[in-house]
């Protein structure tokens, strides 16, 4: 049904290496594969394989869990996006005291698979979009760290030229022209 690599770290892996919980659900137990360096894998690239039946309205949803957190989601692929690579962006262990019996496998970090209704995501690559909300944030403090030395106060507003967005964008394409690595200082 579908593949897994991890950048830089795995060769691909099929389903096989997954725990099926049921029909619709698996799981990787990352101590079997890392050990307690789970939080060191910060990519994960999952595949849907050749003749694979996932309907169009489903997608193959990626959630992580850290040791006695809860799963957090990361992302899916679908038939129309049939790859994709994930940021995984581990939560803090949780703080719950985790009682084992002293013969039991510890308690590791797990990454989910599940098929699920492809309306009921929230977005396909949760990283992606919070890097360009990011962007959008630092683009929007410069222009008004910009406009602020241009404007003068009138009672409780400000007021700034007409042409401002205009010299503000001027500038702007100029210096990122100038210097490369400008533009990947508004970047995570």
């Amino acid at each position: 049904m579908f593949g897994v690599v991890f950048p830089n770290r795995s060769f691909p892996m099929d389903i096989s290496s997954f725990t099926q919980i049921d029909p619709t659900h698996w799981l990787l137990d990352m101590n079997t594969f890392v050990g307690e360096a789970y939080d060191s894998i910060r990519e994960f690239c999952i595949f849907l394989l050749n003749g694979l039946t996932l309907p169009p309205d489903k997608a193959l949803a990626v959630y992580i869990q850290s040791p006695g957190s809860p799963f957090l989601y990361c992302g899916a692929v679908t038939v129309s996006r049939p790859s994709a690579v994930l940021t995984l962006p581990w939560p803090d262990p949780g703080g719950q005291m985790q009682l084992t019996a002293a013969d039991s496998a510890p308690i590791s970090a797990k990454i989910g698979v599940s098929v699920e209704d492809l309306n009921t995501l929230p977005s396909l690559d949760v990283a992606a979009e919070k890097r360009i909300e990011h962007l959008a944030l630092k683009v929007g403090e410069n222009l008004f760290n910009f406009m602020q030395s241009f404007c003068a106060v009138d009672g409780s507003k400000l007021v700034v030229p007409t042409d401002i967005l205009d010299r503000w964008f001027k500038k702007f394409q100029e210096r990122s022209k100038r210097d490369p690595d400008y533009l990947k200082g508004f970047a995570l």
